[in-house]
């Protein structure tokens, strides 16, 4: 029961960003979120109950991919956008953070933030290979 009420609570989050009419707001705002989801994973971790530490690593994935998907929608070129290059720099980050609470973690707790590791760093080589790219973006 814990489970589904902290999964629904993390997609209610997710869905109330995904609302936000500015695609460059939205995109930060999923950043800010993720971060947030960090310091719920680590009190979680802290209180015993990995389900929810589970829970908020997920979160913290999800929102970076909201993140991207919103500045891929973003118009112009990537390389000229101020939403890129603060995506970036945010997710490099958040990918430090997850790799310092991985180290406070016990061994079996470690799978999911390697997974969520594995997710953010994907989004970061597309984020910045399309910052880095002459080739005109698809609309």
């Amino acid at each position: 029961m814990t489970l589904v009420l902290l999964l629904w609570m993390a997609w209610a989050d997710i869905s109330g960003l995904k609302a936000e009419p500015d695609l460059g707001r939205r995109s930060d705002l999923a950043l800010a979120n993720g971060d947030k989801s960090i310091d719920e994973a680590r009190k979680a971790y802290g209180d015993g109950d990995d389900t929810a530490a589970r829970a908020a690593i997920e979160e913290v994935a999800a929102s970076v991919e909201l993140s991207y998907d919103a500045l891929a929608h973003l118009p112009g070129q990537p390389r000229n956008n101020k939403y890129y290059k603060r995506a970036e720099l945010k997710v490099t980050a958040l990918i430090r953070r997850l790799n310092g609470f991985r180290l406070e973690v016990s061994f079996d707790s470690q799978q999911s933030i390697d997974s969520a590791i594995k997710r953010l760093s994907d989004v970061h080589d597309d984020i910045l290979n399309a910052i880095m790219s002459k080739k005109k973006k698809q609309q």
